[in-house]
């Protein structure tokens, strides 16, 4: 097991929100080496001292629910070291801090424009045999960028198998694992999981989330880059794939790959494949049950330029080429500031399939990501999911990791669709915060039918 861990972007949102509140968890559950260190690498100029009370103070924020205990545990094994990603020197010395020449894994924690400089400073340093580089999503700005970025890794890491681990934590949410066990042999979905008993298949990540502070880095994304592009196109690669009969990782990767090669639009035309908006003002109701606040007009926030067209919404439409699933169509949906936060798989049964136990009305099974509580309530399973990433990452294992090959494919599964954008095919439509989507009536989604309530 890998005993160091160097967080490059460590005083970041990602890793104070989810990757530190992770670790924290994982000591908690007795599920971390004795001797891990964790070493934090970023720009900021501070001592052990300083970064401990800035860690500890994320904790406060987002790991409140794990004991004291623990949390003070994970800040003794913090050190820190004052990063330049533009000087190898320095990205040397985070990687040797720990004084030993034991395997490394270096996560880098940082927006996407500084992976090649970080990847660039990690190949004049001579990383430990067994040593890991982890990177988060998106991978590459689109397919040829992707197929550079992964030459470059290459070249780092010598194309030692398993040496890049590529995040998408989307792959470690909790229902997940749920959906693979019910559509498995002997699972109580197995009898309707092809085309024949599945008119659609929805996969759903949709947030009540505005983009109030953010929206000049999100102009720069928009809905498909940030989530359709990875997480949902993963999603639907473990939904719809087929289960490998060997558990071998490279096995699953190559059923993923094979999952995502087959997919075509689902129209002949991109207003009949696609949809793209962006929310405008209005008032949004708060995810925690508190009075509406004002939302502004996406368009409007600072750094925004309204002739980007970036979509806040997107929903794309694909068909697949494997003849397991003719008839059926897969629709992937994401937006920000809509009136629910739904990460979930959704599958329409037809008239004449196989009733399923727990079918809601419509015909529809409802297959939550996120994990429940004891009573029944919503928990976000981010946190739960990035545990289950460090834990496959100090482990060695690379099956939560995202292929070359699909890192690629992805890529050009959803490149017609933002070629047409950019040519200006498909409406750019608007919707009111807080609704379910563009032209269509709160609370009503594809298929027809309400999102299912708790115990329903």
């Amino acid at each position: 097991m890998i005993s160091r861990l160097v967080l490059v972007g460590a005083t970041g949102d990602l890793a104070g929100r989810l990757l530190l509140p992770a670790l924290a968890r994982l000591l908690d559950a007795g599920e971390l080496g004795d001797d891990l260190v964790v070493i934090g690498a970023a720009p900021e100029h501070l001592d052990d001292a300083a970064f401990a009370r800035h860690v500890a103070g994320r904790l406060d924020a987002h790991a409140a629910d794990v004991p004291v205990a623990a949390r003070r545990a994970l800040g003794e094994r913090l050190r820190y070291v004052p990063v330049d990603l533009d000087d190898p020197v320095s990205l040397a010395a985070a990687v040797g801090a720990a004084g030993t020449d034991a395997p490394v894994a270096v996560y880098l924690a940082l927006p996407p424009a500084w992976f090649e400089p970080a990847i660039e400073a990690l190949g004049e340093v001579s990383l430990p045999t067994g040593s890991r580089v982890v990177l988060e999503k998106p991978f590459g700005a689109d397919a040829d960028d992707a197929a550079a970025l992964n030459a470059r890794l290459d070249r780092v890491t010598g194309e030692v198998p398993g040496a890049v681990f590529r995040v998408d934590h989307a792959l470690a949410m909790p229902g997940l694992a749920d959906l693979l066990a019910r559509r498995g042999p002997g699972g109580d979905l197995a009898q309707v999981w092809d085309g024949a008993a599945l008119a659609q298949v929805d996969l759903l990540w949709e947030e009540t989330l505005a983009l109030e502070g953010r929206a000049d880095f999100y102009d720069h994304a928009g809905a498909v880059r940030d989530v359709v592009q990875n997480h949902l196109l993963q999603l639907l690669a473990v939904a719809a794939g087929n289960v490998p009969s060997s558990q071998d990782e490279t096995a699953w990767h190559a059923a993923r790959l094979d999952l995502l090669a087959s997919l075509r639009p689902a129209a002949d035309t991109p207003e009949r494949w696609t949809r793209r908006a962006r929310y405008a003002a209005g008032q949004l109701a708060s995810a925690d049950g508190e009075e509406p606040r004002s939302v502004p007009d996406y368009a409007a926030e600072d750094g925004v330029d309204p002739a980007r067209g970036t979509e806040t919404y997107a929903e794309l439409a694909y068909v697949s080429g494997d003849p397991r699933w003719a008839g059926t169509r897969f629709v992937l949906r994401a937006g920000k500031a809509l009136g629910a936060d739904h990460k979930a798989v959704v599958a329409h049964l037809r008239a004449k399939a196989p009733a399923v136990a727990g079918e809601l009305p419509g015909r529809r099974v409802w297959i939550d990501l996120d994990e429940r509580s004891a009573s029944g309530e919503r928990v976000a399973g981010e946190v739960s999911a990035y545990a289950r990433v460090l834990t496959e990452v100090l482990r060695g294992a690379s099956g939560l990791s995202v292929s070359a090959g699909e890192s690629e494919q992805a890529w050009r599964v959803v490149e017609p669709a933002l070629s047409a954008w950019a040519d200006g095919a498909a409406p750019l439509l608007e919707y009111p915060p807080g609704c379910a989507g563009p032209e269509r009536r709160e609370g009503v989604r594809v298929g027809g039918g309400a999102p299912p309530r708790r115990g329903a």
